[in-house]
């Protein structure tokens, strides 16, 4: 493909994800399926520019006027300094030539400071909320969620220990570092063959997995015992339960439950590849089990605010609307694990979300509403090296912690002997 055509291939991407609530790296793999014709280097272009747009689209429509993906390519280019007048010619398979009114907008950028949505790329509607979340550091910590993550894996205790993955990695020229926290991570710099990581002999034959830092961080803090039951209310494709099956040491029993049958097919197949084997799974038509369990995990369907650095395109999704269905939902979610949880067991309410009214205000409510549950500061059961935001509850993003955003909160059903010795 041409340098033109590559930018054409951006716009129809752009376009297609405008009438989609796929993600963006589902969608471009399905897009580069049906075109065989664009080699690894157009494929790696294409997906850098339009990845970097959904990150600055807001700086760029604010410097065209304009959000149309015409207009957002174009003011990506002259954010690298380049003439679009040069690739929008019309000719071959590259894009149109320019409108005068792209014109206008391109010899005429914008004289005032962007407001501060702007500079901070997020939806104006939730400055309120994100004030509440960062006060004074708010455009600081906007900015790193801004910026490229890293690729994080778990090692899996089941199958090796972390040392030896570290050294085979480094022996493959790979860029990776122990995690800061997390006693069974390894980070590496993204590039540089690190997309192959997924398909090396080491992954296929269960030696890690794709993990933020701060979701095992979370899995930690559930502290799962070998012998336990546990359950995985909204366990998804079951990246949780697999790091819980081997903090187990596959001793005990793990119920990961989910809405999606698919979701639980896969679970089932790293399962195996993994070595978990006291992992069960449920599919969820009627509600959560009848069962008790010494630990519930709720990994609550939430914004993915913590997640913008991978999913961007997260950020121009989310509406007043959405926010408050994904709020309901939770409050729901939370009231059937707590029938789940036994006397003197605990609940581990989680979010890769950075919004307040997903998290604290979450658990206020849950709590006022369950006077049975106390809150377990996730400072006193944390012993490896305490990251910042490990007070109370658990508060990661990538300024304070260098990992997604998260948040956990730990919160003790207590039983009468607990109620009595506070008492």
């Amino acid at each position: 493909m041409t340098p033109a055509a590559r930018l054409q291939g951006t716009i129809d991407v752009l376009d297609a994800l405008a009438k989609t609530d796929q993600p963006l790296d589902r969608l471009l793999r399905d897009w580069f399926r049906t075109r065989r014709y664009a080699g690894s280097k157009d494929r790696a272009a294409i997906t850098e520019r339009v990845f970097s747009i959904q990150r600055h689209r807001a700086e760029m429509a604010w410097r065209m006027g304009d959000a149309s993906a015409r207009t957002l390519v174009i003011a990506s280019l002259l954010q690298e300094g380049e003439a679009p007048d040069t690739y929008f010619t019309g000719a071959g398979y590259g894009p149109a030539e320019l409108t005068q009114p792209e014109r206008a907008a391109i010899a005429s950028p914008p004289k005032e400071i962007a407001p501060l949505h702007v500079r901070g790329e997020f939806p104006p509607f939730l400055e309120p909320e994100l004030a509440r979340a960062f006060g004074t550091d708010m455009l600081a910590e906007l900015l790193t969620l801004q910026a490229r993550a890293p690729i994080d894996l778990r090692v899996n205790s089941l199958r090796r220990e972390r040392g030896e993955v570290l050294a085979a990695l480094l022996a493959r020229q790979f860029e990776a570092v122990p995690t800061l926290f997390s006693p069974h991570g390894i980070r590496i710099t993204p590039g540089a063959g690190s997309a192959e990581l997924g398909r090396s002999a080491m992954f296929e034959s269960g030696a890690f997995e794709f993990q933020d830092e701060a979701a095992q961080i979370a899995v930690l803090l559930c502290q799962a015992k070998p012998g336990e039951r546990v359950l995985d209310l909204a366990a998804g494709a079951g990246g949780k339960s697999l790091a819980l099956a081997a903090l187990m040491q596959n001793k005990g029993e793990i119920m990961a439950c989910d809405v999606r049958q698919t979701a639980l097919q896969q679970l089932a197949v790293r399962a195996k590849r993994a070595g978990a084997s006291n992992i069960r799974t449920r599919l969820i038509e009627r509600g959560p089990p009848d069962e008790m369990f010494d630990a519930v995990l709720l990994d609550a369907p939430c914004s993915g605010t913590g997640t913008w650095r991978r999913q961007p395109e997260l950020r121009w999704r989310l509406t007043t609307e959405l926010l408050r269905s994904r709020m309901n939902l939770q409050n729901e979610l939370l009231d059937q694990a707590a029938a789940c949880v036994r006397p003197g067991g605990r609940l581990i309410y989680v979010t890769c979300s950075i919004l307040p009214c997903e998290n604290e205000d979450r658990i206020a409510d849950f709590l006022a509403r369950h006077q049975d549950f106390a809150i377990q500061p996730c400072a006193q059961l944390w012993r490896e090296s305490v990251p910042r935001g490990m007070a109370q509850f658990f508060k990661a993003s990538p300024r304070s912690t260098g990992t997604d955003g998260f948040f956990v909160a730990i919160c003790i059903h207590k039983s009468s002997t607990l109620d009595n010795r506070e008492g």
